[in-house]
């Protein structure tokens, strides 16, 4: 698709589109994130005028990706919870109870982060990438990443000042 066509369509559907995916869902920051993969995959079509009904067409694209966003997002979901039930059932197996106990909480909180903290948290502490480079991999400025992090190692003490202080 041309970039005159690209931005025509955006212009004449964005704020309705984005209106549609919030409701899906729930945050901007999200509704952003699909909107961008919306225009994204608009942008590798060959051109707009093959389209035979525009809007319904990139609505009912907004909303393939919105299901498509939403049966991953369940998916993770899933697979935390299942970590952290796993974790606890091998608390059960000669682990010392208190570490067991922190390892559910810190999965626990770490589950309760926004997705975009969660991950800069995941890349920082698990794989050990630089803010750098995880700046580079999620396509996000550096003072983001750096930022991100911050807020996610703040909320984490909160959440987990508690389990910290009975463990004291």
């Amino acid at each position: 698709m041309t970039s005159p066509e690209l931005e025509r369509l955006y212009d004449d559907h964005a704020s309705g589109l984005f209106l549609y995916l919030l409701s899906f869902a729930k945050t901007e920051a999200d509704a952003r994130d699909l909107l961008q993969e919306l225009f994204i995959k608009l942008a590798q079509i060959e051109s707009a005028e093959t389209l035979r009904c525009e809007k319904s067409f990139v609505y009912r694209l907004a909303h393939n990706l919105a299901i498509d966003w939403l049966r991953k997002r369940c998916r993770r979901q899933e697979t935390e919870e299942q970590i952290v039930q796993e974790t606890a059932m091998h608390s059960d197996s000669g682990v010392d109870p208190d570490r067991a106990a922190l390892a559910v909480h810190l999965m626990q909180a770490l589950a309760s982060l926004p997705d975009e903290q969660r991950t800069v948290m995941q890349l920082k502490l698990w794989e050990e990438l630089t803010f750098e480079e995880i700046a580079e991999v999620q396509g996000i400025p550096l003072n983001t990443a750096a930022s991100r992090y911050r807020y996610a190692t703040e909320k984490l003490r909160l959440l987990l000042r508690p389990i910290y202080e009975e463990l004291k």
